[in-house]
């Protein structure tokens, strides 16, 4: 009895597989950091702007 090396078709297979089960769980992580992220910039970008907006009313005659 001989065990055959795997083809072509065995081969990619196997190849779609590993990128799944690696690609899958990266972008997973790269979404959650890139919508926290974009969170964190939102807060500070709010902050700033109610800074500008509180020095424009001190402004105000």
């Amino acid at each position: 009895m001989t065990i055959g090396v795997p083809g072509g078709p065995e081969l990619l297979i196997l190849l779609l597989l590993a990128v799944f089960y690696l690609a899958a769980p990266i972008l997973v992580v790269v979404a959650i950091v890139t919508s926290l992220e974009r969170r964190r910039n939102d807060d500070e970008r709010v902050r700033s702007l109610e800074q500008r907006i509180e020095a424009l009313e001190g402004e105000r005659p």
